[in-house]
């Protein structure tokens, strides 16, 4: 990469605040962006916002002002990471009802105690038999990398957290039990840390900001393997630069943290594979995916990216 080459901000921000017309807001949104030199996934609602985004950085500058001169998200905090190039195809701004998908009447105002990535790092430096830290992402995302000593619950979808919860407080003492919880970003600790006060738990933590602001603010200290991310990168080191991989290829388990969607269009599976094995099954997760009627071409590509539709995205590099 040369000093010439042009650097992209990649956002991640969240922020609850009520929305009187989260369609209009929408609106406002899709318009501002129209000239910018910017790519993301927004969602809206009536709950908040939850955004990723990669931008030049004169975009970027210019978005962080606009959106905090509304005076609905003027307390919003920015996450920033640099990178060469967009990780997104195209910008996407759009309405949900929910901001995260967990389908569960939730009381926000019961939020676990916010940690900053020092104080987590303490914690979990001085946590006992009574304390335990709780990954709250989704399988896929934790195989990859998680904090040293955390429980990894199989989850494969949001939606599956608060069953898990409840099974929980069958195991442990809710009154006793110290629960620190991580996510990504932060936002779905915002939600499920309510829900676990909710359902009994007195003492829950929350690293704020997610692991993202872990690595920005503590680097990879306590941290083993990389993160996944919702973009083209999929999976990143927190601090930037330690390679370290954990996870093992699907099909023959030598070390691999490289993600692929499965090239049977029916399956569209995401695992993880080596370049070996990957090229041997033409991009497929399992055999019988390979005599598939609807197979996408495989290109051997170090990165490869998450699978988009091409007619959506006739302009992505």
């Amino acid at each position: 990469m040369s000093e010439n080459t042009p650097m992209y901000h990649i956002l991640a921000y969240y922020y609850f605040a009520p929305i009187e017309d989260a369609h209009l807001e929408v609106s406002l949104h899709q318009e501002f962006l129209k000239d910018k030199d910017i790519r993301c996934r927004v969602y809206i609602s009536e709950e908040g916002i939850n955004g990723q985004m990669s931008a030049s950085e004169e975009a970027s500058a210019a978005y962080q002002q606009w959106l905090k001169s509304n005076p609905a998200f003027k307390d919003v905090v920015f996450k920033i990471h640099r990178y060469p190039e967009h990780v997104f195809p195209r910008a996407v701004v759009k309405y949900r009802k929910q901001i995260v998908a967990i389908d569960e009447k939730v009381d926000i105002a019961m939020t676990g105690e916010h940690l900053s990535p020092k104080k987590w790092k303490e914690m979990l430096e001085q946590r006992d038999d009574k304390t335990i830290v709780l990954d709250v992402r989704n399988d896929y995302e934790w195989v990859i990398g998680h904090f040293e000593g955390a429980e990894l619950p199989r989850l494969e979808t949001f939606r599956q957290f608060p069953q898990f919860a409840r099974k929980l407080k069958e195991e442990r003492d809710p009154k006793e039990t110290k629960v620190m919880m991580y996510c990504t970003g932060g936002i779905r600790c915002e939600l499920y840390s309510a829900l676990m006060k909710q359902e009994g738990f007195e003492n829950v933590y929350q690293l704020d900001g997610g692991v993202i602001n872990y690595g920005l603010e503590e680097g990879h200290d306590k941290w083993q393997g990389k993160l996944f991310v919702f973009d083209d990168r999929l999976a990143v080191p927190i601090d930037g630069k330690t390679d370290e991989v954990i996870s093992h290829c699907s099909h023959c388990g030598v070390l691999s943290d490289t993600y692929y969607n499965c090239a049977n269009m029916d399956c569209n599976e995401l695992f993880l594979s080596c370049p070996a094995c990957a090229e041997k099954l033409k991009g497929c997760c399992k055999e019988e995916c390979t005599h598939a009627t609807r197979l996408r071409k495989f290109e051997n590509k170090e990165k490869p990216k998450p699978f988009r539709r091409a007619h959506l995205c006739a302009t992505a590099s």
